[in-house]
């Protein structure tokens, strides 16, 4: 047998793709074949059965595997497989270079069992017929009373037709826990939908019901998982974890389309300024704030101004795929941490060998992927990622910090020369019944650049106070643009506000107003 073939066997049997037996029977059978034939028959029958969707993500990894069989064949030396029990599966000796590590307390840890190349996981389906019209309040939502009482089923529609309602009372997330009474976020604010307390049975049942089996051996050996879940034509983000009282779920509402900046709550002049940033053909773009602020839809928005204005190649690793992306003007390959890669830092690596030309990063939370974006922006990528930092300040100090104080001069000079721009947002209330972003927005202009090689963020917010011909603003103007357009209220201004100068003139437009507003109530008499 060629060493490739024997290298893919490793790879196939080590990921738990094929067991060994398997993958040398359909060697066997085809009589002997090259790595190509070989690969395209193992494609064949992984693929048998799977949505389009996974079928075209076995055959990006099948791919890999190939590049993987072909390199280490290349060394001469053959592979070393785990010996097999009498039942026909390995051992769980943990094979070379899988052992054990340290975790951050010095305890030690099984590295993570790789459950295949990829899993059909039951996330798509169908919305029940409801009239959004009829669901007025809570009171027209499914009672979670008696779950105890219904099959998998009926436990099954109920949580459908939960997530079908929640776009028709205009709800970001819902939360199923145990040992709490069920409620969901509406305009920021948390809001219980009924005072029955879940059971700890009851809640696991909710919970689990929509998962695949994989997926629920998965969240039992791991003890939280993240998924994309499909429900009709919404999408949500998934997030189940383990607590005192027993599982916690929360169900975050995609929106149900790419939403453009207008629609996310940009003035005029500041989206000429995001475009002009996604007009380079290199360089770092982040866009920052705290969980919940709409990160992810303004990603999904720049990505798509890309896609329509340019002919480039796109990667994005995401965990878990929100928003899909559609080629337009580029090709978009979207991959999802835990079904189409292990990691960000490995997803990464690996996009810097498929000829992209914009890389987009869902987070960039270590130092290993920090480095290898700033490294790729360098190297004539487009690199766009997200932070959870609160100000532009921050932004960099969390960017920089990661890496030890003897590497920091040296990432300093690399981020001061790729780094295009930082849009840092959040959502507040308007106090007209709606949510709208407030942001700042910082661009790498020449004393933006020297501050970062000099390390002296402190002088960062006057610089953007100053630096409105050069697209910056800070929080508080944006606050004040926004009130002058009426976007706002005057007390939801006033309230963010933390600068003194900017708060004097808030209210000095206030008082105008409210002059003009007895001037004429004064002629109309």
């Amino acid at each position: 047998m060629p060493l490739d073939v024997q290298w893919f066997i490793f790879a196939l049997v080590s990921n738990g793709a094929m067991t060994r037996a398997e993958a040398e029977q359909l060697f066997r059978s085809l009589g002997s074949p090259d790595l190509t034939g070989y690969a395209q028959a193992v494609l064949d029958k992984l693929v048998e059965g799977l949505s389009e969707e996974d079928a075209q993500s076995v055959l990006d990894q099948i791919q890999q595997v190939i590049d993987y069989a072909v390199s280490q064949a290349d060394m001469g030396i053959g592979p070393e497989f785990p010996q097999e029990s009498h039942t026909g599966t390995t051992s769980q000796q943990p094979a070379a270079g899988d052992g054990e590590d340290d975790d951050e307390f010095g305890e030690k840890k099984k590295k993570r069992e790789r459950r295949g190349i990829v899993q059909d996981s039951a996330t798509r389906f169908d919305a029940v017929d409801i009239d959004p019209n009829s669901i007025q309040s809570y009171e027209d939502l499914p009672s979670l009373r008696g779950v105890s009482q219904m099959t998998d089923a009926q436990v099954a529609e109920v949580m459908i037709t939960l997530l079908t309602c929640l776009r028709a009372l205009g709800c970001s997330d819902l939360h199923i826990s145990a040992g709490s009474a069920p409620f969901v976020r509406r305009m920021l604010e948390i809001e219980r939908i009924d005072d029955y307390i879940i059971p700890a049975e009851d809640a696991e049942r909710l919970n689990t019901v929509l998962l695949s089996p994989e997926r629920k051996q998965a969240f039992k050996d791991d003890l939280d998982i993240n998924f994309a879940l499909e429900v009709g034509r919404d999408r949500f983000r998934v997030c189940l974890m383990y607590h005192k009282d027993g599982v916690e779920g929360s169900y975050r509402l995609v929106p149900d389309h790419i939403c453009s900046l207008e629609e996310l709550g940009f003035l005029d002049h500041d989206i000429v300024t995001i475009r002009r940033m996604l007009d380079y053909h290199n360089g770092l773009v982040l866009v920052t704030g705290p969980i919940g602020s709409g990160k992810t839809t303004t990603l999904a928005s720049m990505v798509d101004i890309i896609n329509n204005k340019r002919t480039d190649h796109i990667i994005t690793v995401e965990d878990p795929i929100e928003i899909l992306q559609e080629p337009k003007g580029c090709q978009v390959n979207q991959r999802e941490i835990g079904k189409h890669t292990i990691s960000y830092r490995t997803a990464l690596k690996a996009a810097l060998r498929e000829d992209p030309d914009i890389i987009v990063i869902g987070e960039l939370h270590d130092l290993e992927t920090i480095e290898n974006a700033i490294t790729a922006s360098e190297t004539g990528h487009l690199v766009i990622g997200t932070l959870h930092t609160s100000d532009a300040a921050n932004t960099l100090n969390r960017l920089l910090d990661v890496f030890p104080p003897t590497q920091q001069p040296q990432i300093r000079a690399m981020t001061a020369g790729s780094l295009r721009g930082i849009v840092c947002q959040r959502l507040i209330p308007d106090g007209m019944g709606g949510l709208t972003l407030a942001y700042e927005i910082l661009t790498n202009v020449m004393a933006v650049s020297n501050i970062i090689n000099e390390g002296k963020s402190f002088k960062l917010k006057s610089t953007m106070q100053i630096g409105a011909k050069q697209g910056m603003c800070t929080l508080d103007q944006c606050l004040l643009e926004k009130y002058k357009r009426n976007l706002i209220t005057h007390e939801i201004a006033r309230s963010y506000m933390r600068d003194q100068a900017i708060l004097a003139q808030l209210q000095q437009e206030w008082a105008t107003r409210e002059a003009r507003k007895l001037q004429a109530a004064r002629n109309a008499k």
